[in-house]
Formats: C-alpha cells, sequence, structure tokens
C-alpha cells in the first residue's frame, strides 16, 4: 500500500520535474549573447561567424526556431517551415532566425552541424542563422535537449507564441496568422 502511494505521488508530480522553459507569453527574451561562433554572415561566397545578441530581435516579427544540431530536431517542424514559405512574408517586415545548438549535436558530428548551417547560408543567404557551439541560448531560455522550440516575436521582440516540440496543423496557422496579424 505504501508503494502503490509513493508511486502514485511520483507519476502524479512528474510534470513539476520536467523544467519548463522561462518564455513568457507578451515578455522579451531572457538577453543572451552567443560568442563562440554566432551569426553566419555570408560575404563574397565566404562564411564569417559574428558575436549574436537576442537583443538584435526588434525592427520585425520573427519567428525563432531554436533547434538541436540534429537532423531529427530540424525534421520536428519541417511542415512549418513550408508554411512560412509558402506564406511569402515581406522581408522588410519579417524574418526568420535559426538558432542551432550545435553542443545538442550526436557526438562525433558537431562538424557536420556546422557545415550543414554554412550550407544552408549559402543557399538562403537573407535568412539569418546562428551558430551556438556551447548551447548558451538554450541554457539561458532553459529550452528542452534534443529537440525544437519555435517563438514568435512581435516587432518590439516580445512573445506572443511559444511551443517545444512538433507543431500539430492547428498551431501552424496559428503562427502564420500571428505573424501576418502582426506585420
Amino acid at each position: 500500500m505504501y508503494k502503490t502511494l509513493l508511486t502514485i505521488i511520483f507519476i502524479a508530480s512528474m510534470p513539476m520535474i520536467v523544467q519548463a522553459n522561462n518564455l513568457e507569453k507578451g515578455k522579451v527574451v531572457t538577453p543572451v549573447t552567443v560568442t563562440n561562433k554566432g551569426e553566419l554572415i555570408l560575404n563574397n561566397g565566404s562564411i564569417n561567424y559574428q558575436s549574436w545578441r537576442s537583443t538584435q530581435l526588434t525592427g520585425k516579427v520573427r519567428i525563432i526556431m531554436a533547434i538541436a544540431g540534429r537532423s531529427s530536431a530540424k525534421k520536428i517542424n519541417a511542415n512549418l517551415i513550408k508554411a512560412i514559405s509558402d506564406a511569402h512574408f515581406p522581408e522588410s517586415k519579417y524574418q526568420t532566425t535559426t538558432i542551432i545548438n550545435q553542443d545538442d549535436a550526436i557526438w562525433g558530428t558537431s562538424g557536420f552541424v556546422k557545415s550543414a548551417s554554412e550550407d544552408s547560408k549559402k543557399q538562403y543567404p537573407w535568412s539569418s542563422i546562428v551558430l551556438d557551439s556551447n548551447g548558451i541560448v538554450q541554457r539561458t531560455w532553459s529550452l528542452q535537449k534534443e529537440n525544437s522550440a519555435i517563438i514568435v516575436l512581435n516587432q518590439k521582440g516580445q512573445i506572443l507564441f511559444q511551443f517545444e516540440g512538433q507543431l500539430n496543423h492547428q498551431q501552424i496557422k496559428q503562427v502564420i496568422t500571428i505573424v501576418k496579424k502582426n506585420l
């Protein structure tokens, strides 16, 4: 009886044990700076890195995709990426920012993650890509490892939507609607 009661209490408290992120609707993201690697800058076909700060996330409506440096994390929200592409948001008012946690790569693949990030920047030069080799964004924002987080910000950098994991069809429609409404 005692063991059964302890098991029930443990199972009931599981949701409280799982650490939630610290992203709160209506607030700005906790300030963070990525200095080891950082934002990929394309210059005459060459990739350079510059320090990136979350305070740069103002001025445009943004969808932030904070993903683990794993192909499985990239695939989690592939349907959202297609929906963003299909929406044809104006570049003057909208920006997607992809933050790749290279520290959360499968052992031995961090070089591949870096190379794939650089290839993506060359293929989509207008995109904003941040390579976070130390996982500082994931730790600062308390994001889940091995996952994908989607965060929508307004032009002031305030959080309008946030979710970790795979968005369902309704959530994808919600994200696109939120962006359109705030352009």
